[in-house]
């Protein structure tokens, strides 16, 4: 019995030690959705959250041929005064496809929002939007991309 106890309390221990996060931190939804919480809780936001400002939040890409794929990097600066952290970024079609930093922008730190939109079989004039979901206040950005898409 007391051998059993003691290969229990070390397989115990073990997976404790495996489980850890190896200095990964993950963040929660709850820091995402109320960023009040993630690095300030209990106190108020003074200033301390992180903002994201762009450059630009729309981009024209004029005319172009259908079936062409075109791409665009919106440049965003960290603003505010705490890490920046991007949950999501989705696009408002399938043809829209976004790609952002997985890692956090520090304050004062600049990022790119990369979006690729396909125009195939999507003549006439195309507004697409994608929507960022971050630990700012409000907790969701949305960016828009234009295109007027001539037929083949």
């Amino acid at each position: 019995m007391k051998k059993l106890v003691f290969a229990l309390f070390w397989v115990g221990t073990l997976m404790t030690i495996g489980c850890s996060n190896n200095g990964n931190e993950e963040v929660s939804e709850q820091a995402i959705m109320n960023p009040l919480s993630a690095e300030n809780e209990g106190k108020s936001a003074n200033g301390k959250l992180p903002e994201m400002t762009f450059d630009k939040d729309l981009h024209d890409f004029g005319t172009i041929a259908e079936g062409e794929k075109v791409t665009y990097s919106f440049r965003f600066k960290n603003t505010g005064n705490s890490d920046l952290i991007i949950q999501t970024a989705s696009g408002s079609c399938g043809c829209t496809v976004p790609e952002y930093p997985q890692k956090p922008i520090k304050a004062g730190e600049t990022g790119f929002i990369k979006v690729q939109f396909n125009s195939e079989g999507r003549a006439g004039i195309q507004e697409k939007q994608v929507t960022i979901v971050a630990n700012t206040i409000p907790n969701t950005l949305t960016l828009k991309i234009k295109a007027e898409v001539s037929e083949r």
